[in-house]
């Protein structure tokens, strides 16, 4: 079988199959291809220093919000990482166990508390962040702040047709 490159392969099916968009294709399994680079170079970045990127994401919610001189309940930390309760119920409960957070009941209602980070998950948030922020500026290196604009504005517009392919 003669090799044929993948945008001629797509154009001669789109022969058979009209509503086939060669180019629509090609951008779509591009990004496909950046998601997955994307994810399992941020899962090596987070093995590295033992935390997962749910974890990380609680822990840098409750950094920001001491800093602000605020407290998050459970639901904030749901609502903030963009995920259900019993995902940060799991979260919430191995972070406890590692001694990062602790959970303080709310003074007049028992059936609240807050969630606040220990001296331990501090320390690990304030050493993390500096490698953390310097391997991102160099992933985006190669970007001018113009172009990263443009990346924004474009990756909206995608995410703005999402729904074609999710939904019914």
């Amino acid at each position: 079988m003669k090799l044929v490159p993948r945008y001629e392969r797509l154009k001669q099916m789109a022969q058979r199959f009209p509503t086939l968009d060669p180019s629509a294709i090609e951008t779509c399994l591009t990004m496909l291809r950046l998601s997955n680079e994307l994810t399992e170079a941020y899962e090596a970045h987070f093995a590295r220093h033992g935390v997962s990127h749910g974890r990380f994401v609680v822990l840098v919610q409750l950094f920001a919000a001491e800093d602000a001189g605020e407290s998050l309940r459970p639901a904030d930390l749901a609502e903030l990482a963009s995920c259900s309760r019993a995902t940060i119920t799991g979260l919430l409960d191995t972070l406890e166990k590692d001694g990062f957070i602790s959970r303080v009941d709310h003074p007049e209602d028992r059936r609240m508390y807050s969630v606040h980070l220990t001296s331990k998950g501090r320390e690990f948030i304030l050493g993390m962040m500096p490698d953390h922020y310097r391997r991102i500026a160099a992933l985006m290196a190669p970007l001018s702040l113009d172009e990263r604009d443009t990346l924004r504005a474009l990756l909206a517009k995608v995410s703005s047709g999402i729904p074609a392919l999710r939904d019914p």
